[in-house]
């Protein structure tokens, strides 16, 4: 069996994001109450700033292990990820010890953090790759969509990838939703469908995330 990322570095992860995040922008969070308290959990993250993985894990009621790109992984940072319960992952290949180390993390009742659409985008949840439906159906997982919505549209960024120091960042959790359909099938077909089903949900998550905050 694969090493298991550790939950306790998870936690100080948690605290880690929560001082950065708190410290450098003004974090509004909306409906954490929803994340369920106890066993396995998806956070399905939208994805259109740098902060949005720290972001998260700072805010969010429970500690995540983010499945994260080996790219990020350099220098010292490869070590303080891999010591805070994050999880590199080759986006090119079939990486076989990341998906067991995220299925690890769901059998051990965890929370596994994905951005769905792979890279960091529009945000807006429109290419969403199969890689959440088989952990959501193969772990047993339900998912929490996340919103973050940030102020990447105001001038004023020193960095542009990043809000404005200070700034009002949103993090809206919606409710949490089964993607498979009950039978526990794992075929393409049965997949494909699952992910359809998660994309309509995100897709209403987000819509109703800008509604509520304004974004």
């Amino acid at each position: 069996m694969t090493d298991v990322p550790s939950a306790r570095g998870a936690e100080v992860g948690r605290r880690i994001g929560v001082g950065l995040m708190y410290g450098l922008w003004k974090p509004r969070v909306l409906g954490a109450w929803r994340v369920p308290a106890a066993g396995p959990l998806i956070f399905a993250v939208n994805h259109s700033h740098n902060i949005d993985g720290p972001m998260v894990m700072g805010v969010a009621p429970r500690p995540t292990h983010f499945l994260i790109k080996k790219e990020a992984f350099v220098g010292p940072l490869d070590p303080f990820l891999t010591g805070i319960g994050q999880l590199k992952v080759d986006r090119h290949t079939t990486d076989r010890t990341a998906i067991s180390r995220a299925l690890g993390v769901l059998e051990q009742g965890g929370v596994l953090g994905i951005f769905p659409e792979g890279t960091r985008g529009e945000g807006d949840f429109a290419s969403l790759r199969a890689g959440l439906a088989y952990f959501a159906v193969r772990g047993g997982a339900p998912i929490v969509p996340v919103a973050v919505l940030g102020s990447s549209e105001r001038p004023g960024r020193l960095i542009k990838t990043l809000p404005p120091l200070r700034s009002r960042v949103d993090v809206v959790f919606g409710d949490p939703f089964d993607a498979g359909d009950g039978s526990g099938r794992r075929t393409r077909k049965a997949l494909d469908e699952a992910t359809e089903r998660i994309q309509k949900q995100l897709t209403a998550h987000l819509e109703n995330a800008r509604r509520l905050t304004g974004r």
